[in-house]
């Protein structure tokens, strides 16, 4: 660079919204080097709103290629809007021939930027691209193209920024998803606008998210919802994910603008997501990613200062860079869900602190009786009034005291797992999104009484098959036990139906009859064994559960058959 300084500089940013992100380092550079000028940044539409009130530059101009800047006539257009402005230094992030056309059609009388793209003769200092086989991150290959401008040192982690105004919007439009402000949040990213080869299978993501809930809600206490991301084109890929999960989830794939995705990429507690733009956001405002990297390279993409987010299955054909996948999907469909939750725990490990670390709520106390100790759940009947198959949330509402008691137990220290039949699923009376709606309903008025559950297991299918899940087979305990690691030798069953006492008789829990529905009377498993206890609420019941697990805690026998 020669010795004068330039006074006003024209940066022309990169296309992609995560090559963008990638950038943001070197324009905090490009600031320090000349901290009097005037920076101007020309992006296309998207990257210009990334980039609103970003400190390190003063002005904003839009390339509309698709509009006013379209073709050749559009080209000089702009490059005549440019001219006018007298820019002294053109720094082109942006690789492509057409940047730097525009640059020399502008007239401006420095233009910088790598040789790449046939293009080194319309740049008056060409840089030399670095040497293919010696690859470097994305971060690094724009921090070192101001190097020769006189740029020291390494670059940052890139760093966004939205104001509180976007962020009070966003929670304010969660809110009304049924996403609370206290809700710590899994964010899924499933698509990618770059080509279908880039995606992770969505119901692995639902799986792995589902997971990943259970993971936080064990050490935080907290309620925790699924927020699900994505462009404009991948609303059916977004709903195909919420409709596999038993959380409060939101869909905002293509219903957000740049700035409205930034602000719900800030809200996520973990991002679950593909190599894509929503990824490097995430990074930058310092939220735990884990991504999934098929067909691009993850030594250039990854998530800068994030080195162990990255879940991939090497395989010999990767990475290709294609769009769509030509062959089996392999280097996608070789990553597991127990891949993916494992990077979660790593990176959560990192980022959030265990409850007990934080400010205890009033009612939480030091002293856990519970803790270990698993209350499996019945739904209709003994949660809820069952007037037959409920089908709507508008339908679903909780026995009185309810939410109270259950809020005991978790204040107590117990995990909190419902499983329950819901065969109007296989009979077509209802649909599992339906069947969605009504947890998230019921983890709602759970969390606003002070409980929280942390699994939810369904068996939706017709009475006439034959499954393993539906009560009183062992299904979905079964799962209760691999996903959640319950200890079943300290573990209650509390339900309303001789099933639920047939279910906990065969995995060993302790059976805890409710009185609440038209089944009370018969208060024994389906082979004639009495309940342990017999309780006219739930409220009781939980009572009884505390009294026995403290006389467990101190070797001191309680009595049984109680009514």
């Amino acid at each position: 660079m020669r010795n004068e300084l330039p006074s006003r500089i024209l940066v022309r940013a990169p296309n992609w919204i995560g090559d963008a992100v990638m950038c943001e380092p070197a324009l905090r550079g490009l600031r320090a080097l000349f901290p009097k000028a005037e920076i101007t940044l020309l992006a296309k539409p998207a990257i210009a709103e990334l980039f609103i009130a970003y400190p390190g530059i003063d002005r904003r101009l839009v390339y509309d290629d698709r509009g006013i800047h379209a073709g050749l006539s559009g080209k000089w257009t702009l490059a005549g809007l440019l001219r006018r402005q007298r820019f002294d230094l053109a720094v082109l992030f942006q690789n492509a021939f057409e940047a730097a056309l525009i640059a020399w059609l502008a007239g401006i009388r420095r233009r910088y930027g790598y040789g790449t793209d046939g293009r080194a003769f319309l740049l008056t200092d060409p840089v030399a691209r670095p040497d293919r086989a010696t690859l470097v991150h994305q971060v690094h290959y724009y921090w070192d193209l101001l190097k020769p401008l006189g740029v020291t040192g390494a670059p940052t982690v890139p760093a966004l920024t939205v104001s509180a105004d976007e962020i009070r919007a966003m929670d304010e439009r969660l809110t009304e998803s049924g996403v609370g402000r206290e809700d710590l949040i899994v964010g899924v990213n499933p698509g990618s606008t770059y080509g279908s080869a880039k995606r992770w299978l969505p119901e692995r993501y639902a799986e792995a998210a589902l997971r990943v809930c259970r993971q936080i809600e064990q050490g935080q206490r907290r309620p925790v919802s699924v927020v699900i991301l994505g462009a404009k084109g991948e609303e059916a890929l977004g709903q195909s994910v919420a409709d596999r999960l038993t959380v409060r989830s939101a869909v905002l794939s293509g219903r957000t603008n740049i700035r409205e995705l930034m602000a719900a990429t800030k809200r996520c507690t973990i991002l679950l997501t593909n190599d894509t733009g929503p990824m490097h956001m995430a990074a930058a405002f310092a939220v735990p990613v884990v991504a999934v990297f098929g067909p691009t390279d993850w030594k250039t993409t990854a998530p800068y200062g994030q080195e162990a987010s990255i879940v991939r299955q090497p395989v010999d054909c990767a990475p290709c860079l294609l769009r769509e996948c030509p062959i089996d999907h392999r280097c996608m469909t070789g990553v597991t869900v127990d891949m993916v939750t494992q990077a979660a725990a790593g990176q959560l490990a990192q980022t959030i602190q265990p409850a007990a670390a934080a400010t205890p709520a009033p009612t939480v106390t030091s002293f856990s009786p519970l803790q270990g100790v698993t209350v499996f759940l019945d739904r209709d009947g003994t949660l809820n009034p069952d007037p037959g198959y409920i089908g709507s949330p508008d339908r679903f509402e909780l026995f009185p005291g309810v939410g109270a008691a259950l809020a005991r137990l978790t204040h107590a220290g117990a995990r909190l797992v419902v499983v329950t039949n819901q065969s109007g699923v296989g009979r077509g009376l209802f649909s599992a999104a339906d069947l969605d709606a009504i947890h998230a309903k019921l983890r709602r008025l759970l969390h606003d009484a002070g409980a929280s559950l942390d699994a939810i297991y369904v068996c939706p299918h017709h009475p006439d098959e034959r499954c393993r899940c539906r009560k009183p087979e062992t299904g979905m305990i079964d799962r209760a036990v691999r996903e959640l690691g319950i200890d079943l030798s300290r573990s209650y069953l509390i339900g309303d139906h001789a099933k639920d006492m047939e279910l906990a008789k065969r995995v060993g829990a302790k059976r805890v009859w409710v009185t609440t529905s038209a089944h009370g009377a018969l208060a024994k498993t389906e082979s004639g064994e009495a309940a342990a206890v017999v309780a006219p609420s739930l409220d009781e019941a939980v009572t009884w559960i505390l009294a026995d697990a403290g006389a467990q805690e101190q070797k001191l026998p309680v009595g049984e058959g109680t009514s």
